[in-house]
């Protein structure tokens, strides 16, 4: 029997690996440079990136639970790697199609397989503590730009950007070889069975499929909740170093610090509100991360001051961060466990979406109107409307009987 500190210490390096993605503000400014680009086909990177997460991570969900982590993991480690080592080609050839190959496809592919690979196999070796579980799994996706952001910066400025992708090749195949290597589910391969007199749902007793799952209307409410939530968090983190330069005029040294600080906020935000869900319970949770946000995008289209500037930043990437790590401990105890990773998979169609719509809207928005403003109150109001979702769903788990519905009804 491995040890399941370890088995989180490898869903950690993993994540940390595919995380850097969340650097990417670091990047846009050397790459429009070098390629000659503008924000918008730049932007567009990052959005296929993204995208390309959330298809693979939808699609490969069926191809995590019949083969495991440990094969999940060399696959995202051999799509993950080969796209950071083929960016750097496509910058020195200086050519635009091969960066949205290289980064945004198959790069991307990488990220959806590593993303997912991790979260299941955790949930089952933590079961008494599935938010707590969850959050460990997603905590290092959040904290890499703590540690690329800077990283990144640095080599920039030492080497060039073709060197900076090699070297950051070199290291993620190293640690998430390693990583993927020792990832195991748990011998039993079962997660606890408890009863609705314990705390806990229905669906424990009754294992959904995915199928199952996507017959209910609460799969569709987490969609949209979820999708909002990353919306808005990815398209402020898409721009968050350009922005802080220009909003509030910051050096690019600064923003580039901001941005790893933006990873340790999103890092600990991912286990400190998975935790924390726990024991506030799922609903409660997500009803926070929407009235925070409303508040924070509002007053942060106002802002010009660079302490409450990032201080507003970095509530709404805590709640961000929240979010994703919350979101599979919230699937586990509406539907089960029996095909989890698969159903976070096509959950994060939300996430394939958003990544194209967020950075859409603040690019469209900051070129026609020359400023950030807009979309921050676009922001803000996407929330109110997540918030009524979020109530309505609370109001309805509040009834026993709905969850036997969901349960039953889906059979």
């Amino acid at each position: 029997m491995k040890n399941r500190w370890l088995i989180a210490l490898s869903a950690v390096g993993i994540h940390i690996c595919i995380g850097s993605v969340y650097a990417w503000s670091v990047l846009t400014k050397p790459i429009m440079k070098e390629l000659g680009l503008g924000l918008k086909e730049t932007q567009w990177t990052f959005s296929i990136a993204i995208l390309f997460l959330g298809l693979s991570a939808a699609f490969l969900g069926s191809f995590v639970e019949k083969r495991g982590p440990r094969k999940a993991g060399l696959l995202a480690t051999v799509f993950f790697c080969t796209g950071i080592f083929g960016t750097g080609l496509a910058i020195y050839l200086k050519s635009l199609p091969l960066l949205y190959l290289f980064y945004g496809v198959i790069g991307g592919i990488g990220l959806g397989t590593g993303y997912i690979t991790p979260v299941s196999t955790l949930v089952k070796w933590f079961p008494e503590k599935r938010g707590f579980a969850t959050g460990i799994a997603i905590m290092g996706f959040g904290f890499a730009s703590l540690i690329a952001g800077p990283i990144i910066q640095i080599l920039i400025e030492k080497y060039n950007l073709i060197a900076t992708f090699e070297i950051l090749g070199c290291a993620y195949l190293l640690i998430m070889l390693a990583s993927s290597l020792y990832l195991e589910p748990p011998k039993s391969g079962a997660s606890e069975s408890c009863s609705l007199t314990d705390g806990c749902s229905i669906t424990d007793a009754v294992q959904l499929t995915t199928g199952e799952a996507l017959k209910t209307w609460q799969f569709y409410a987490l969609w949209w909740m979820l999708f909002t939530n990353i919306t808005c968090g990815i398209g402020l983190l898409s721009v968050a170093s350009p922005m802080a330069q220009e909003v509030v005029h910051m050096s690019p040294l600064t923003a580039a610090t901001m941005v790893g600080i933006i990873g340790l906020v999103n890092g600990f935000g991912r286990i400190c509100w998975a935790s924390a869900s726990d024991y506030l319970g799922r609903s409660n949770t997500f009803l926070s991360f929407f009235v925070i946000q409303i508040f924070a995008f509002f007053i942060l289209a106002q802002t010009t001051e660079v302490l409450p500037f990032q201080i507003l930043v970095y509530a709404i990437i805590s709640c961000y961060g929240g979010g994703f790590a919350t979101i599979p401990a919230f699937l586990s105890d509406l539907f089960g466990t029996k095909e989890l990773s698969a159903i976070h998979g096509k959950i994060l169609t939300a996430w394939a979406a958003a990544g194209v719509v967020g950075p859409f809207i603040v690019s469209w928005i900051r070129e026609t109107t020359n400023s950030f403003t807009g979309t921050l109150l676009v922001f803000a109001a996407c929330f109110v409307v997540s918030l009524a979702v979020a109530a309505f769903l609370k109001f309805k788990q509040h009834n026993a009987s709905s969850l036997e519905d969901l349960a039953y009804s889906a059979k």
